[in-house]
């Protein structure tokens, strides 16, 4: 059933001219020039997608032969989120378009920027791991690796971010409101999806007779490599309704109930993550985790058949990857299409589904590790909770069978959790129909292995393993940042380009003083650039000389932009105290950026982004600093924002408590644009300070192994104040009402919080992080050091290429041979593996 119509695309070169001019016209005439632009924008996004569709044809025989011969699997890489940003740039670098259009565009009296500007980011994610996953289809396609991207095509993304009187206030992102030039519709693709019913016993097997379907239907989106023809596939669902309206409901003036099927297949595209603090809520993302699943899969096997695999060779030819819990219905629904839909027996259907399935873990967090209650697998996928039964008693049985495991392992282990309410454990199916688990990071691999998966890992240690995370240097070094781009081309040649281990050729040169001027002036230029973006955005005036401190990430108390909050008060308090300076060399003009979006039914971070207003309001109006301290929050982070953040940031802040924080990527799209880190011993900060060299950057605060001895000793947070005057007068100011004069109280709870749990230890790193603050403000005080050490923090990142992760995955995960040692151990007598 797969769909391989496409529009007929037409030749670039000859194509281009004639169809900006008439498109140009027509938007000219209905609304000027910001119409002009999107009417620029459509035009040229179709000869783009001519070009791209012509790849993506002839990469799907590339792909069958290299399926054929047995040299890769093809990749079904499942993710709730991509955060694909805009489309316009990447394509054009990818197809040698930009200068072409840039030429045809000059002649129509418009810029190539403003066209850019015109195109809205893709509200298909939110965060790091939605950006993580588009960093991979990039580099499935650089890597010639046959691959299939699976999402769900949402219509308002998570929300568009406002600021409403200092707090956070959400709006649907409507992303798709002028149409999607990108998307190619595959209207002959579509399957039905099934909810709620009841299971009947059919000869000797069961079958699912669900009382509501809908329909998901196929959206492709196309992501080029830009050195070759291959390109991977970011396939989008849409749901809709299965059945026409109720007429009879309607006749009888029933105009809801009519259409109320309609709505509900509408609503599982509304949003990104719908708020799971009801019980509609979390139906709603169950039920859109099982149409991610139940449509992928389905066309996974669809599409394999088509190209004349047999079902026995299902899992030696493709290989479904589960990225983080959200997919992890996936193993349920592969055995329920290979039990009930094609008649293979269960020990047949196990063993193709451990030989395609794996699973990346991209938290340490239990309450982060998806669980959902049996009763709403019962009301919505019963025939899914009979097979999660099966796999958990043969799992269970063969783990009683090989001695030495007490019940109270059992019930550890178990996929059940049978506390209070009984929920299906979600990561733990993931982990038991996976051939491989892996962990993002070195210290999050090793933690996921010593803490939450702790009793899996000691039953089947080669599992896991650990793939460190990536960024794609197309996007967030050449497309980002030309001015750096064309400055290492001059310097060490364009062989990063397509190899980022290049980047270690700066190490000779990083004491260059000539080179260290040019990356200082390709800096200023990008902050100047940032500061005119802040002053049209927020109004506020910063100074592009000072330093550009950023913190962009999503605002959670683990990430602790709480405690940089703390920092500015603390230093907004010395500069009044000591307005030449703590050391008499006077302060070193310091501007704080700060974005990122609070989940909507998140309290505390959304009183972060308030306190962080509060303070702002008092800091930026003070003649007193004559403008020296500046603290801005940026609205409605997204990919786009963060490719004009990123290449102005002098010092990027990398601060979650040691332990919690899985890898992070934005430190290193950072570190690659010649940006400092100052950051704790946590996730990917670690491997980059052994690549970089940990003098370069500015480590501070304890490590997870003094945490949880400071928490078993135990940690009391007051005694921290006590301790620290300095910290002390910070708090009361805060819970005082020094920030929020109309209303005193307003941060009082973020304050007692911290009194009284601290649970990522601010207060206990507080210090610590100030002396590194002071540190920072030294370095950057001698102009040729600072320099110095960006450019060594650029030459260290030759590694964090996701081309390199990538490569990983396929040689440990997703290569033909380890399905075929998956294939292999299934024939050996039964075990607890």
């Amino acid at each position: 059933m797969t769909d391989t119509s496409t529009v007929s695309p037409a030749p670039a070169s000859t194509s281009l001219a004639p169809l900006l001019q008439s498109s140009l016209e027509a938007q000219r005439q209905a609304g000027g020039r910001d119409a002009a632009a999107l009417g620029a924008l459509r035009a040229a996004a179709s000869v783009c997608r001519g070009g791209l569709e012509r790849r993506w044809e002839a990469t799907q025989q590339r792909d069958r032969a290299q399926l054929e011969s047995g040299s890769a699997r093809r990749v079904h890489y499942l993710s709730m989120e991509f955060l694909m940003g805009r489309a316009l740039g990447n394509a054009l670098d990818a197809l040698g378009l930009r200068q072409t259009l840039s030429d045809e565009l000059a002649r129509q009296s418009l810029e190539l920027g403003q066209v850019i500007e015109a195109e809205p980011d893709a509200a298909l994610g939110n965060g790091g791991l939605g950006r993580l996953a588009a960093c991979f289809l990039d580099s499935l396609a650089e890597l010639g690796l046959p691959s299939f991207g699976y999402g769900l095509r949402y219509r308002y993304g998570m929300f568009a971010q406002g600021i409403r009187d200092g707090a956070q206030a959400e709006r649907p992102d409507d992303w798709l409101a002028h149409g999607d030039p990108w998307s190619v519709p595959r209207p002959g693709l579509h399957y039905t999806i099934g909810f709620g019913g009841r299971v009947v016993t059919e000869g000797h097997g069961r079958r699912w007779e669900p009382s509501e379907r809908v329909r998901a239907e196929a959206f492709d989106f196309i992501v080029p490599a830009h050195h070759g023809e291959q390109v991977s596939t970011l396939r989008l669902w849409q749901a809709s309704a299965a059945e026409p309206i109720d007429f009879p409901a309607l006749c009888r003036g029933e105009i809801a109930a009519a259409g109320q099927h309609q709505l509900q297949a509408d609503a599982l595209n509304w949003v990104l993550y719908p708020d799971d603090s009801t019980e509609a809520g979390r139906v709603l993302r169950l039920k859109q985790e099982y149409l991610l699943v139940a449509a992928s899969l389905q066309d996974l096997l669809a599409r394999h058949l088509e190209e004349g695999g047999r079902l026995h060779e299902l899992g030696l030819r493709n290989a479904v990857h589960l990225n983080d819990t959200h997919p992890a219905l996936a193993p349920a629904e592969l055995m329920r299409l290979l039990l009930d839909e094609h008649g293979l027996s269960w020990d047949e259907s196990w063993s193709i589904t451990r030989q395609a399935c794996s699973y990346t873990n991209h938290t340490l967090m239990p309450e982060a590790l998806e669980t959902w209650p049996v009763r709403m697998f019962e009301t919505l996928l019963p025939r899914h909770l009979e097979i999660i039964y099966e796999i958990n008693q043969r799992f269970l049985d063969a783990l009683r069978e090989q001695g030495g495991v007490d019940d109270a392992r059992i019930r550890v282990l178990s996929l059940i959790d049978e506390r209070g309410e009984r929920r299906v454990r979600m990561a733990a199916l993931a982990i038991v129909a996976s051939h491989k688990v892996n962990g993002v990071a070195a210290l999050h691999s090793k933690l996921m292995v010593e803490t939450i998966f702790r009793d899996y890992a000691a039953l089947w240690p080669e599992r896991f393993i650990n793939v460190t995370n990536g960024v794609t240097p197309r996007r967030w070094l050449a497309q980002c940042n030309p001015g750096l781009a064309a400055l290492l081309d001059q310097r060490i040649g364009e062989g990063w380009r397509r190899d980022l281990g290049e980047l270690d050729r700066l190490r000779g040169l990083a004491g260059d003083a000539e080179l260290g001027r040019a990356l200082q002036a390709v800096k200023r230029a990008n902050k100047l650039r940032l500061a005119e973006r802040i002053r049209r955005d927020t109004g506020i005036v910063v100074d592009a000389d000072s330093l550009f401190d950023v913190q962009v990430k999503r605002i959670h108390e683990y990430k602790r932009q709480l405690l940089n909050l703390l920092h500015v008060v603390a230093r907004y308090q010395a500069m009044l105290d000591a307005p030449e300076g703590e050391d008499g060399r006077g302060w070193t003009p310091r501007t704080v950026i700060l974005a990122g979006k609070a989940a909507s039914a998140y309290q505390t971070a959304k009183q972060i982004i308030r306190l962080s207003h509060d303070i702002a309001r008092v800091v930026n109006s003070d003649a007193r600093l004559q403008g020296r301290l500046k603290l801005v929050f940026l609205p409605n982070y997204g990919v786009s924002l963060a490719e004009r953040i990123i290449p102005a940031a002098d010092l990027s802040e990398q601060i979650s408590t040691a332990g919690t924080e899985a890898s992070g990527t934005g430190n290193m799209k950072f570190a690659m644009n010649g940006a400092l880190t100052i950051g704790t011993w946590d996730g990917a900060n670690i491997e980059m300070a052994e690549a970089i060299g940990p003098e370069h950057l500015f480590v501070f605060g304890r490590r997870t192994e003094q945490l949880a001895e400071l928490a078993a000793l135990g940690y009391d947070p007051r005694l921290q104040v006590e301790e620290q005057p300095r910290l002390r007068r910070v708090l009361e100011a805060i819970a005082s009402g020094a920030f929020s004069p109309g209303e005193p109280l307003r941060h009082r709870g973020l304050v007692d919080g911290l009194l009284q749990r601290d649970r990522y230890f601010l207060l206990a790193d507080f210090a610590d992080y100030l002396a590194a603050q002071q540190r920072v403000d030294a370095l950057y005080r001698e102009p040729a050091a600072w320099a110095e050490a960006c450019l060594r923090n650029i030459a260290g990142m030759g590694g964090f290429s996701t081309d390199r992760t990538i490569a990983e995955y396929q040689r440990e995960i997703w290569a033909p041979a380890q399905a075929r040692a998956v294939r292999e151990e299934a024939l050996q007598p039964r075990h607890a593996g």
